[in-house]
């Protein structure tokens, strides 16, 4: 009989009710218990099922009746539940113990790894001691479950989730199959391996992969710099000390974005007929 490992997928016979499970057997002198918690429906002694193996918290063999999706042999999406700097990220693969991902597998700061609610594409794997562990799927798997996009993307929004980070940048795979990339120079804030977006497409490229971009459209950023502007002017009766003579770090300091967003957003207001300076200050038009 082959030892029973972590991971596998096998079937075992009922051996005997216990006050808090079965136990299961292969056939020969191995024998794992059957958790309760892990029973899906009711059981005859000496009954074949299909089990799926792994370590219980006291790093014992157990019996699932769940058959996760994540296997040795198939990827699928798994949702991280919790993260430990100690240790990396523990994933949900659908069974009443959580997987991990180990930090040896991320080359990279705790705050780049997968936080609860995040998606990481991955299958099983087995350390030198037999433990069980996430196995990130690589380029090759990716591209195997990929297809190419269509020139017509261009410009259009797209929802993509981060499956690998590098030095300037992060791949990623939208949610209809298309492998994209997003170079720190396009990223709004921090980025995390398994973090998903909305982002826009800025190139399609003759291989069919993107050139992504999370940083808003032009005239989106000035609508976003002008309501700021007048949410600010509205909780000060409708003006403002600033104008587009004022210095750029009372900009930045008072509104966080540079003189020159600062100078388009009130263009666009003045354009509107919404706003008009004098001496050095900025009122809202008053409708009449």
């Amino acid at each position: 009989m082959a030892e029973l490992t972590a991971g596998m997928i096998t079937t075992l016979e009922v051996s005997h009710k216990a006050p808090f499970g079965y136990f299961l057997s292969d056939g020969g002198d191995q024998e794992v218990l059957l958790h309760e918690n892990d029973v899906t429906r009711s059981l005859g002694e000496h009954e074949k099922i299909s089990v799926f193996l792994y370590q219980d918290h006291q790093g014992r063999i157990a019996a699932t009746m769940t058959l996760p999706t994540v296997r040795f042999d198939a990827f699928d999406w798994a949702t991280a539940v919790s993260l430990h700097k100690k240790y990396g990220t523990f994933l949900d693969i659908g069974i009443n113990k959580d997987l991990l991902l180990s930090k040896d597998d991320m080359t990279y700061e705790w705050e780049s790894w997968p936080q609860p609610g995040d998606r990481v594409y991955c299958s099983l794997k087995l350390d030198k001691k037999q433990r069980l562990f996430a196995r990130l799927a690589d380029e090759t798997e990716i591209r195997r479950i990929s297809i190419p996009a269509p020139e017509k993307l261009q410009n259009k929004n797209v929802h993509a989730t981060i499956y690998r980070l590098v030095l300037d940048g992060a791949h990623v795979l939208t949610d209809e199959g298309y492998i994209g990339f997003i170079h720190n120079a396009e990223v709004n804030g921090t980025i995390r391996l398994g973090q998903a977006f909305d982002c826009r497409v800025i190139d399609v490229k003759e291989n069919g992969s993107l050139n992504l971009s999370m940083k808003p459209r032009s005239y989106e950023m000035i609508e976003g710099n002008s309501e700021k502007i007048i949410a600010y002017m509205n909780s000060r009766d409708g003006a403002m000390p600033y104008w587009d003579k004022s210095l750029p770090e009372d900009i930045k300091k008072r509104f966080g974005i540079s003189k020159g967003d600062f100078k388009k957003a009130l263009g666009q207001l003045m354009k509107e007929g919404k706003l008009f300076q004098k001496d050095g200050w900025s009122y809202l038009k008053q409708e009449e």
